[in-house]
Order: C-alpha cells, then sequence, then structure tokens
C-alpha cells in the first residue's frame, strides 16, 4: 500500500466525523496518536523506497550471447540473443514467458501490447503475449537512436536523417521529419510535443500529431535526451554544459557548466536536477535556478544517464560493479556487483511493493548473465563466537529443606513475624 494510500486511511479515522463531542484533553490526546501514527507511516513509506542493503532475489544463465540490448517493461524483459532469436522473461521470478525466431537490428520497446524492433525484413511489431507478428512494414535504413514509444505513438529516427512516426496499433506512417542531420540521442515525448535532438547542436519540439516544428534552440554542442517536468526541459550537451529550457518556447532559462560532457537523460525529483558528466561526477542541482546544492566525485567514468532506485541514484559504466548514492546529499549508498561487464543500463521496477534492479551482464564463456537484487527486509545474520575469557559457572547445589531449628532464629521466617506483618488488601495474618 502506497504511503498516500495509509495517511488518508489514517486521516478519515481520526477525524472524528460521527462521533460524540471529545473534551479538550480526549483531543489532545487523539491528537498526539494521530501524529504518531502519521509520522510511523512516513517511516514505513520511506522504508518502502529505499534499496539497500540488497539481497539477490534470482539469478539466470542464458547460455547466449546479446546481440542488442535488452528493451524492458514494467516487470518484463526482451532480450535479442545469438541465434537469431528474441526471448522475453518474467522480471519477477526470471521465468521464461517465449522465445521466438526474431534478428534483432534494434533494442526492442514496447507498448500497446506490443514488442517493436527492426529486423532485416523490416520494421516489426509482435504480440507481448506469444511474440508472435503482429504487423510488419518495409524498412531498409538504419536506425540512428533506438525506437520510442509514447501514448500510441511510434517514432523511428533513421541514420539518413529521418524522424518518422508510426500510428504504433497498426504501423501506419502518419508523418515525417526531414532536419537534414541524424538524431544525436533518443526523441522524447511529453504531453502533445515530441523534442528531437539534433547532432548540429540543434534540439527541435515538433508536434507529435502532425510533425510540424514550434521552435528549435541551438546549444553549444550536440544535445542529449531531454526530460520535459512542467514548464522546464533540462538536457546535457556535449559543450560541457548542463541546459534548462523553457519548455514552451525553447528559451534558455540557465545553464550550469560541467568539466567534461554530460551523459545520458537525467532525474528530476520535488527539489533537485540530477546528472552525471566525462569528469566523472555527480551532480545534484536546484531544479528552480540551477544552484549546484551537492556534487560527489565518482569512482567509474559513466557511460549511460542515471537510474532512480527508490532512495539512490544508480551510476554504471563499463565495470561489473554499480555505484548507488542518496538523493538527499550525494552520500555513497551502497554498491551491487554483477558478474561481468554491464550490458545495458539497470531496469527499475516494483515486486511486492519493494524496489528491484535487473543487471544483464557479459560473459565470455556463458554468454549473458541476468541478476534480480532486492531490499534486504532481515538483518544480516552475524556469525556467533564465544565470548572472551568465559567464567565457568559453580556447580549446582541440591536444593536444602529448612527444618525446625533453621527458622528458629530467623527473624523473616513467616513463625517469626509479628501479626499484621503480613496485611495485604485488608487481610491481616493471626
Amino acid at each position: 500500500m502506497g504511503r498516500g494510500i495509509r495517511l488518508e486511511t489514517i486521516q478519515r479515522y481520526y477525524s472524528g466525523v460521527g462521533r460524540r463531542p471529545t473534551t479538550i484533553c480526549c483531543s489532545a490526546i487523539a491528537l498526539s496518536v494521530l501524529s504518531a501514527t502519521i509520522a510511523l507511516a512516513q517511516q514505513l513509506g520511506d522504508l518502502e523506497l529505499r534499496l539497500f542493503p540488497t539481497r539477490a532475489a534470482w539469478t539466470l544463465s542464458l547460455n547466449a550471447a546479446l546481440t542488442f540490448p535488452p528493451g524492458f517493461a514494467d516487470t518484463r524483459g526482451y532480450l535479442p540473443i545469438d541465434g537469431a532469436r528474441l526471448a522475453a522473461y518474467d522480471l519477477t521470478g526470471g521465468a521464461l514467458l517465449w522465445i521466438v525466431p526474431a534478428e534483432a537490428r534494434s533494442e526492442p520497446v514496447a507498448g500497446d501490447g506490443l514488442v517493436f524492433l527492426l529486423e532485416p525484413s523490416g520494421l516489426t511489431a509482435r504480440h507481448d503475449t506469444d511474440g508472435s507478428i503482429a504487423w510488419q512494414l518495409p524498412f531498409l535504413d538504419d536506425l540512428a537512436a533506438p525506437l520510442v514509444w509514447d501514448s500510441g505513438w511510434l517514432v523511428a529516427a533513421t541514420a539518413s536523417g529521418r524522424v518518422l512516426a508510426f500510428r504504433a496499433t497498426d504501423g501506419a506512417l502518419i508523418w515525417r521529419f526531414e532536419p537534414g542531420v541524424p538524431v544525436h540521442a533518443r526523441p522524447s515525448f511529453s504531453g502533445d510535443r515530441l523534442y528531437v535532438p539534433l547532432e548540429d547542436s540543434r534540439l527541435v519540439a515538433l508536434r507529435v500529431d502532425n510533425g510540424i516544428p514550434i521552435w528549435e534552440r541551438r546549444l553549444g554542442g550536440a544535445p542529449n535526451e531531454a526530460l520535459v517536468v512542467g514548464s522546464r526541459l533540462y538536457v546535457g550537451s556535449n559543450d560541457n554544459f548542463f541546459y534548462c529550457l523553457r519548455a514552451t518556447t525553447g528559451e534558455v532559462d540557465w545553464r550550469w557548466r560541467t568539466g567534461a560532457d554530460v551523459v545520458g537523460l537525467p532525474i528530476v525529483d520535488d527539489e533537485r536536477v540530477y546528472f552525471v558528466s566525462k569528469d566523472n561526477v555527480l551532480r545534484g542541482l536546484d531544479r528552480n535556478n540551477g544552484a549546484q546544492r551537492w556534487k560527489r566525485a565518482l569512482p567509474l567514468r559513466p557511460t549511460r544517464g542515471l537510474v532512480r532506485a527508490g532512495d539512490a541514484l544508480l551510476v554504471t559504466g563499463t565495470a561489473a560493479k554499480l555505484f548507488a548514492f542518496y538523493l538527499r546529499d550525494g552520500a555513497p549508498a551502497g554498491e551491487i556487483t554483477g558478474a561481468g561487464e554491464l550490458a545495458a543500463a539497470p531496469h527499475v521496477t516494483r515486486v511486492n511493493g519493494l524496489p528491484m534492479v535487473t543487471l544483464i551482464t557479459l560473459d565470455i564463456e556463458k554468454g549473458a548473465e541476468v541478476l534480480a537484487v532486492t531490499r534486504s527486509i532481515e538483518p544480516a545474520a552475524s556469525p556467533t563466537a564465544p565470548l572472551p575469557n568465559p567464567i565457568v559457572p559453580p556447580k549446582t547445589m541440591p536444593p536444602v529443606t529448612p527444618t525446625q531449628d533453621d527458622t528458629a532464629g530467623d527473624p523473616t521466617s513467616r513463625a517469626n513475624r509479628p501479626p499484621g506483618r503480613d496485611r495485604v488488601l485488608g487481610v491481616t495474618s493471626t
């Protein structure tokens, strides 16, 4: 149960609707109980968001190599593997759902009950229930960025410099946009707009329904994938700057200089925007004015954008180890080590109310391996050891039955106590 639902239920229970009027004292007690209960609920809600400490939920050896990066959708993973096959797995337990012949030429993307990928025979949509083909279109060009699906739209950006928008349900081509240069990163949907980052340093906003440009902004370098939150657009660039633009006009609101190119898609929460750059630094800036709130030196060079898992940001590179840092201050949260080099960005979903992180690693001998980790809710078991300088207890002596002579001089004996000394609850001994 989410924290918002839990708090609403608690507040409704203690609201006093339909109850008899209470005294000031009773109201104060009820208020104290309410405050304590809400605080406890908030703590429980925060615990649900925590990823660390972690434990392995399950592991899986594919005994096959990946031919393209995998695609994910909630609790499902779609893996192109050698032998011209596409396999679908349930990420909650690692069970194989289906496997079909498919020679992938792109990273799969899922939506509308379909899985989309480029194959030698064309752009293909397969049913996510069994992998069977739903529709297929001739498509001879290579992709400059992974396919993008959102709200019934499927967008393909080609290496020849075209952006094509299809209706996802049947593959009908709705519009095309030809900027003359390839895209630099994956286009981004937001509301009724599509934001396209181009190799010539332009970021172009298009109408989703017809592909007509609304505005374009030339940055100091090629922009990466953009993130739109409310009226602001956040995007990193290859000119060592991180930008905040006005989403409606493309006007630069503020920018922050870094020591190297910004990598991947940023992350935004209620207060800050987070991103990594090739100077091996993770930064948290004020999302409104761009003031730096904290920064953290990284132990590796990031090759992908950030991924959020609960209260932590996950940073990955070419190493087998994933590093996590807390959103609140950038302090290290923990590490997760895979069996080999990471083949893709980690995928985060929620299983039984807890965050689960799925990693796919490369192994030359075993092929790809899948590792799923989740938060450990039990304390780690500590090995027992003998105490230092143990004291051997004395041997137990047999009980001694007192005799009349033993109690004759004992002032605590009941026989030697004066009357009235056993007065309990108004009963006097005689």
